[in-house]
């Protein structure tokens, strides 16, 4: 292949990734705000997985690329979060993780979402990742498996185990929620 074919060949890649990201940057952004909890964090995650896949993108597949991306974005997150886990050890206190009100972190309020991103937090990370994917994302525990590189036993008793722990929190909550009466509860 002469160089002026492979420049043609690499803009040609470039336009596609560029389409891709420019389609699914909001879908993307929604699931790793789901796996991350915070907005910023959430950006930072995609770019960070995109940047990583840029190198690969020739060789992918158009019917593959959404599931390649996704995959890299779990195990992204992954990675991420065995770094931040090191760093939280040594910070006195956490960070704020909190959304800014009004800062557009994707459909429906965002108390909504704080308060989805905060239950989620409480979950183990494999289970978290087997609830974004299945349930806000709405893949099958086929895809998810086939995301998580494990069996769809193991996601569907992931998912069994991560909603156990959900509908508790969820209803614990609701039942110590400080805007409820007291007479309520």
């Amino acid at each position: 292949m002469q160089s002026s074919d492979r420049h043609a060949a690499d803009s040609g890649s470039d336009a596609e990734f560029t389409r891709f990201v420019a389609a699914r940057w909001r879908a993307l952004t929604h699931t790793a705000y789901l796996l991350t909890g915070d907005f910023h964090e959430a950006e930072d995650l995609v770019q960070t997985t995109l940047a990583r896949v840029y190198p690969h993108w020739r060789r992918l597949r158009p019917d593959d690329a959404e599931h390649y991306v996704r995959r890299a974005l779990v195990n992204t997150n992954r990675s991420r979060h065995r770094r931040r886990r090191i760093a939280h050890l040594l910070l006195p206190s956490l960070p704020d993780t909190r959304p800014a009100p009004g800062d557009g972190a994707g459909v429906g309020s965002v108390e909504g979402y704080d308060a989805l991103a905060r239950l989620l937090a409480e979950l183990p990370e494999r289970q978290r990742a087997v609830v974004v994917l299945r349930y806000c994302e709405d893949l099958s525990a086929e895809e998810v498996a086939g995301i998580l590189g494990c069996s769809v036993g193991t996601v569907k008793s992931q998912a069994s185990r991560a909603l156990v722990k959900l509908r508790g929190r969820a209803a614990l909550a609701l039942h110590y929620s400080p805007s409820r009466p007291a007479e309520a509860r």
